[in-house]
Order: structure tokens, then C-alpha cells, then sequence
């Protein structure tokens, strides 16, 4: 079995466990952690992820980050000054995160996904070096009432989590799925 077929079976058999009431933003996050290399074949099999997400008795929903920085850069009134000026531009990044979150709260907003939801985030590696994966976790997350599944290519060891392994990361209280349910 592929790895990523590892990953949707990890999931399913965490998804289907009873659902502890009362906790934490933070700990109501679920991150599946995958190779970086393995991206094309999750995107290929995502929806069996949701398949799963309601065979456990659940809603799905799926927030796509793919295209979040294109569409916050032709947005950006700004834009065209930092395409002729390119050293403007990290003045303007720091506004991303806020279209970002704003973004994401309209989704919510639109849905209104209650405490029986899963909502997940993909196209996080698309994230990098634009805005840090916890920064984002931690202004989206208390947002959702359910669970917040996120799709993220990377590794994760001893409670570090790290972005298509490409630098150090960091310590999160979410709860780790991997393909081989290992830390």
C-alpha cells in the first residue's frame, strides 16, 4: 500500500473515534503529514478523505490555500508598483495573512460549519516563505467548531512540526496523523 493510502487509512481510523467535547482551539486541529514529494498523489486521493470523513458520521468541507497568494497580489492596489519595484514588495507582505484569515473567515461565514464539521485546509505548502503555517493555525483555528483537518507536505518528529522539511519548525498541540501513525 502507497504511503498516502497509509495516511487516509491513519486518518479514518482516527476520524472515527469519538470526538472529545471541550477542548482547546488547538487540539481540535488534525494535521496529516505527508513527504513533501508525495503532494500530486494526496491531491489525487484527497476526496477519499472526505469519503471517510462522513462514513464516521461527519460533514466535509475543503478550503483550498493553492491560490491564495496570486489572488492576494492581483488584489493588492500595490501590486504594480512592487512588479516595477520589487523592494517594495516586503512592505506589502505583511498584509497577507490578514487576506488570508479574512478570506477564510468569509468561507466559514458562508458555510457555517458546526461542531459535527471537518473542514480542511489544503495547498498549505504553498504558504512558504509568504506566512508561517502557525501563525495562519493560530488565527484560523478557533474559528472552526469542529475539527480542522490540514493537508501538510512535510515531517513531523517529536512534536516539530516542518514545512517541506526546509527549515526548523515549530511545536504545536494539534494532533499528528502520519502514514505510519508514528512519531
Amino acid at each position: 500500500m502507497s504511503r498516502v493510502r497509509d495516511l487516509v487509512k491513519a486518518y479514518d481510523e482516527f476520524i472515527s473515534l469519538p470526538w472529545q467535547e471541550e477542548i482547546a482551539a488547538s487540539q481540535r486541529v488534525i494535521m496529516c503529514v505527508y513527504d513533501e514529494q508525495d503532494e500530486l498523489k494526496l491531491r489525487a486521493i484527497k476526496d477519499e478523505f472526505g469519503i471517510v470523513t462522513t462514513h464516521a458520521g461527519h460533514q466535509w468541507l475543503e478550503y483550498d490555500l493553492t491560490n491564495a497568494f496570486p489572488r492576494w497580489l492581483m488584489a493588492n492596489p500595490h501590486a504594480q508598483k512592487s512588479f516595477a519595484r520589487p523592494n517594495l514588495f516586503n512592505s506589502l507582505l505583511h498584509t497577507f495573512k490578514t487576506h488570508v484569515v479574512e478570506d477564510f473567515t468569509s468561507f466559514i461565514e458562508k458555510h457555517a460549519p458546526d461542531t459535527n464539521h471537518v473542514v480542511a485546509l489544503t495547498g498549505i505548502g504553498s504558504l512558504f516563505g509568504y506566512l508561517k503555517v502557525k501563525d495562519l493555525l493560530d488565527a484560523i483555528a478557533p474559528m472552526v467548531k469542529g475539527r480542522l483537518v490540514v493537508f501538510f507536505p512535510g515531517s513531523y518528529e517529536h512534536n516539530n512540526y516542518r514545512l517541506l522539511d526546509a527549515y526548523d519548525g515549530w511545536n504545536y498541540l494539534a494532533v499528528p496523523i502520519t502514514a505510519d501513525n508514528k512519531e
